[in-house]
């Protein structure tokens, strides 16, 4: 077999150029992924995400009169980034004399009920509850 062919696979390796290799990769990448993971979500939950209403959230509000102002809907949103971190999907935000029930995955609020409505009802489908 003295005439014996060596394919590009068989060629012999230089595990010291493998090693260097790798160390340089690792060299240029100074962020660990315990790193790149927290600077994402604090991106994420920094991004200010813009919070919806609902059509029918929206003729809640108005029809009895409630108004939101932009420090308030900060704090829905604020909210909204904590049911979203605990894994939530629908979830209640409770104020004074306003609950909002909200989608936490579309950031959307689907209605709201004033002090006196929430006395009197009962909130299904969620699955957490935010007291703000």
């Amino acid at each position: 077999m003295s005439g014996t062919r060596i394919s590009a696979y068989q060629r012999p390796v230089n595990l010291l150029e493998i090693s260097e290799r790798s160390q340089s990769k690792t060299a240029r990448k100074p962020t660990t992924l315990a790193d790149s993971f927290k600077d994402v979500m604090a991106k994420e939950l920094g991004s200010g995400r813009p919070v919806s209403f609902s059509k029918h959230a929206g003729e809640r509000l108005h029809s009895r009169g409630i108004e939101l102002p932009q420090e308030r809907v900060q704090q829905v949103a604020d909210a909204l980034d904590k049911a979203e971190a605990k894994g939530s999907r629908e979830t209640l935000i409770l104020f004074d004399d306003l609950a909002l029930v909200a989608s936490v995955k579309s950031r959307t609020v689907i209605t709201a009920f004033d002090r006196d409505k929430l006395r009197e009802g009962v909130v299904t489908s969620i699955d957490s509850a935010i007291i703000i």
